[in-house]
């Protein structure tokens, strides 16, 4: 599935943190997560419209849709907790034990699946490339990043997708997450910056309201399955977190979270549900 994606504005909402940042450690001992009833859910923090800290509260298409699972899990309201994860830390925090799901733009890969399972996936995006206005005809494809800097995020397999994946000799300028990217870009220390089309347009969407115009490039080149991570062989989880997936596509849920989020940006969105990867 290739689709052209646009952007524009991506709309601010605050969700609830829920009971405490600090609190909520989830036992690696415990049973399934169908069988809690509280959660502690590993969110992203830096990425604006999809999962991003605001104070003392998170926000974000992803962060709703977590919220959205846990309830139709039977957990709600101070029984989720939220914790932020990195690319690099979420394979560990899962088998730890310090978080019980994962829902974290978190793209279902091989390598990924021999350490956590994932249902879903709950979206399917595509990379793109995100540039300075300035630079957009200069970049108008990956293929243009061959020699120029790019964001590489620790954990992330955006980077490896061009470099490695494409064979583009793009020259990595490594960061912790997509708001130091961002920062990055805006300040002219990198070239572009590559992930998946969501984030790109929450990231425009931000620098824009600080009257920093970027583009993205619109040319999409994979896709992103985007599953909630599960510890390693809890199969009952993941029935119970696919069967809330549906049910959210299937009541118009998750179709119109992705319009509050992503309805004024110019994606074009996949509002029917994606095929699921399989517990296994």
């Amino acid at each position: 599935m290739r689709a052209r994606r646009g952007v524009a504005g991506v709309a601010a909402a605050a969700a609830l943190l829920g009971a405490g940042t600090a609190c909520g450690i989830a036992d690696a001992d415990d049973g399934s997560v169908a069988g809690k009833d509280r959660l502690v859910i590993g969110v992203n923090a830096d990425q604006p419209g999809v999962g991003a800290r605001e104070g003392d509260r998170y926000a974000g298409f992803d962060i709703d849709i977590a919220k959205e699972i846990a309830g139709r899990l039977g957990v709600t309201g101070s029984g989720v907790t939220f914790k932020r994860v990195y690319s690099a830390t979420r394979e560990k925090m899962l088998q730890s034990g310090e978080v019980d799901l994962v829902v974290a733009s978190y793209s279902v890969t091989p390598e990924r699946k021999v350490k956590v399972s994932f249902a879903g996936p709950y979206y399917v995006a595509h990379q793109d490339i995100l540039v300075r206005a300035a630079d957009a005809g200069k970049i108008r494809s990956i293929h243009d990043l061959k020699g120029r800097r790019l964001c590489k995020v620790r954990g992330s397999v955006s980077f490896p997708r061009v470099h490695d994946e494409q064979g583009i000799a793009a020259l990595p300028v490594e960061e912790d997450g997509y708001s130091d990217c961002l920062a990055d870009l805006v300040a002219g220390e990198l070239d572009a910056v590559s992930t998946d089309d969501l984030i790109l347009a929450g990231l425009a969407a931000k620098a824009s309201g600080s009257g920093h115009r970027l583009r993205i490039v619109n040319a999409p080149f994979t896709d992103e399955p985007y599953g909630v991570g599960i510890r390693k062989g809890d199969v009952d989880g993941c029935e119970a977190v696919n069967k809330a997936i549906t049910g959210m596509y299937q009541d118009g849920t998750a179709p119109r979270l992705l319009k509050r989020w992503f309805g004024g940006t110019g994606l074009n969105l996949t509002t029917t549900v994606p095929q699921f990867e399989g517990c296994v």
